[in-house]
């Protein structure tokens, strides 16, 4: 590992640690969102030339151990009780997201299917990766034999009109949708008139975070994430290639969930924060790794369909929520967990800064990584 390299890493563990500092000092950084800007110093550093030779092995490595081990340590303070009031209108949630899914792609369908080359195997990995992420859509390029070009050229526009779609949900889209959609509530989630969230001294304080009592405790947390990611990474590897992924996801949310039911564990202070903290090194990481030049010799049509089916989709799931009268922040947190996957939901949790919702996103995402290849290769041969 040369000099350049560990430089690298530095960048990417200690600069979330600045954002933060700069976060609780500066009101303007936190209006931004710590989230956003680890976005915006990952695409710099992606594009901008900074990358050293090998680095892709590393930004693998980072994004691929960041959010399982993030994940039990914010599941850990959830009340897990208190969720099953709002199943309901989760599943309600899933039910509208997924038939926003279908719905979009085949009016897509309908739209461009004089211009786009097999255009049933692109409606397939859409419904697919827009029910269950990119291992779905992996999958559906063996179930139904898609050529490497079309799948490579289908990807690419996908990831990136993905970071598109994720500025938008990140900055904008819980304002947007609040102008029809009521706002989320709960025993303990507290609106006020101008600043919708969480208290600060729950949601992102870290005041007091390297006290004794506190980050002693919190050392120990962590040992037990890294041990569940490792039992659940083991576990997940006896199951098929196409499943595998979803199998280690949901191994890790069930075995954290049990641990949050005992009173030690749940009790212990800002597991919360040190979760999202290492949310804001996968955010660099992940888009560290976008490269934007690759929307050059476009094909309109491709990218004006994987468009409509990902905003299209979103935006037709809000307008129906309406009238089920599902709240903004839950109708936000479906639309991620079908679009970019489960490792998502923690990351626009933090920006919305509503811990309430991830378990219901999570649930969501599991459910629609089990469904999607069904989906997926039911309408692509149904269109065919």
């Amino acid at each position: 590992m040369n000099l350049e390299i560990i430089t690298l890493l530095l960048i990417f563990i200690l600069a979330p640690m600045v954002i933060i500092y700069l976060e609780g000092k500066y009101s303007a950084v936190k209006k931004v969102g710590a989230v956003l800007i680890c976005y915006g110093i990952g695409l710099f550093i992606g594009n901008t030339g900074l990358l050293p030779q090998n680095a892709e092995k590393y930004q693998n490595l980072l994004s691929n151990i960041t959010v399982p081990i993030a994940l039990p340590l914010i599941l850990f303070s959830m009340d897990i009780k208190a969720w099953f009031s709002e199943a309901g209108k989760a599943f309600t949630s899933l039910i509208i997201g997924v038939a926003s899914v279908v719905v979009m792609i085949l009016v897509g369908y309908w739209i461009f299917k004089g211009s786009i080359t097999n255009i049933w195997q692109v409606s397939g990995m859409l419904v697919a990766i827009y029910t269950g992420g990119t291992p779905n859509m992996a999958a559906m390029k063996t179930a139904l034999n898609v050529e490497n070009e079309l799948y490579i050229l289908t990807h690419t526009y996908e990831v990136a009109l993905g970071a598109i779609y994720l500025v938008f949900i990140l900055s904008l889209a819980q304002r947007v949708f609040l102008l029809f959609l009521p706002p989320y509530s709960s025993a303990h989630t507290i609106y006020k008139a101008n600043n919708i969230g969480l208290d600060d001294d729950e949601f992102d304080s870290y005041n007091g975070f390297f006290k004794r009592k506190t980050f002693l405790p919190l050392l120990a947390a962590f040992g037990i994430s890294v041990a569940i990611f490792g039992i659940s990474y083991f576990l997940g590897n006896l199951f098929p290639a196409d499943y595998r992924t979803a199998a280690i996801i949901l191994l890790i949310t069930s075995i954290s969930i049990g641990l949050s039911f005992i009173p030690r564990i749940n009790a212990i202070k800002k597991t919360f924060q040190l979760g999202m903290y290492i949310i804001l090194i996968f955010c660099i990481v992940v888009s560290s790794m976008a490269d934007l030049q690759k929307l050059s010799n476009i094909s309109f049509s491709l990218f004006y369909y994987v468009g409509l089916a990902m905003f299209g989709s979103h935006f037709l799931h809000a307008f129906i929520a309406k009238f089920f009268k599902i709240d903004a922040d839950t109708v936000i947190i479906s639309g991620i967990a079908l679009v970019c996957s489960p490792p998502f939901v923690p990351v626009v949790a933090g920006a919305l800064k509503n811990k309430e919702i991830i378990f219901t996103g999570i649930i969501i995402g599991i459910i629609g990584y089990a469904i999607g290849n069904y989906l997926g290769v039911f309408l692509a041969y149904a269109l065919k």
